[in-house]
């Protein structure tokens, strides 16, 4: 797409100090809606269908050149997000209509750019992120959902939201998550910090959200499976906690299923003047 190396953010997050965007080329921040249930999940891959790869290929036709992306939050296969943010660089000069509409226009219908707009150099979708929310859906009712099938994960045992809520606000703040930690993650520290967790019903869907400032690999999906042993009354709210001093995903449960969750928020700096965009999905209270 540009000539030479263009700058990254050093692992700390920080941008090297005189780098700059090559000339002519603009940093433009966009905002991704998907359902991951006929994606093998954001990161482009050899095998099977992504949503990087189609939102990439829509790009770069509405551009006229080869675009890359780099997205807040990697979701896996089957997972789902409203506001997944995204940058691209680019030398293309469109106004943040085109930029929508063209793209859209070359996109499959479980995948939607909300808004595209550009921001400073400065700006990183990962990197210059301070916290990302997810939400987890469960629909608590004695048979599956017929129309909602792929978007909510289902549990037949009454579900007592009370105590999970109260199981949640164990894993708050800055912890080592090796419990809930999947075997293959290859972040470099299991160490994460929970900024807030809260747990509710709405009718017969039981509803997590939680935001930190990054999540492990299938962090959320093993907190969830936690918390649902807490709900049917297997255990006390107290487990949770318990699991995460122990440091050993061999004695935690199994990871929840996928289908439930939602990359609903990332979180950055006034300074990059990110829109505000509810978190959704729309067929729950926006609480």
């Amino acid at each position: 797409m540009t000539q030479g190396k263009p700058w990254e953010y050093l692992p700390n997050g920080l941008v090297p100090e005189g780098e700059v965007l090559p000339e002519g080329v603009k940093r433009i921040a966009a905002a991704v809606e998907y359902d991951g249930s006929a994606f093998c999940g954001w990161q482009r891959q050899t095998h099977s269908p992504s949503v990087q790869f189609h939102v990439e290929a829509a790009l770069t036709q509405v551009a006229n050149e080869r675009i890359t992306v780099a997205c807040a939050g990697r979701t896996d296969t089957g997972v789902h997000a409203t506001n997944q943010v995204i940058h691209f660089d680019t030398r293309a000069d469109r106004n943040p209509r085109n930029w929508v509409l063209g793209v859209n226009a070359n996109l499959p219908f479980g995948i939607r750019l909300h808004w595209a707009e550009e921001r400073s150099p400065l700006f990183h979708a990962r990197f210059a992120a301070r916290a990302r929310t997810y939400r987890y859906l469960i629909v608590n009712q004695p048979q599956r959902s017929a129309l909602f099938y792929h978007w909510l994960t289902w549990e037949k045992r009454p579900l007592d939201e009370v105590q999970m809520h109260r199981a949640a606000q164990l894993l708050l703040g800055e912890r080592d998550f090796s419990s809930f930690r999947a075997a293959g993650c290859q972040s470099n520290t299991p160490n994460r910090n929970v900024h807030a967790a809260k747990v509710w019903r709405q009718g017969d869907l039981v509803i997590l959200e939680i935001t930190a400032n990054a999540f492990l690999h299938h962090m959320v999906r093993n907190i969830v499976g936690a918390l649902l042993c807490v709900g049917r009354g297997d255990y006390a709210y107290t487990w949770p906690g318990e699991l995460l001093a122990l440091c050993d995903r061999t004695e935690a449960p199994p990871t929840a299923a996928p289908n439930g969750l939602y990359l609903v928020g990332v979180n950055y700096p006034d300074e990059f003047d990110v829109p505000v965009f509810k978190p959704g999905p729309q067929f729950i209270n926006q609480e």
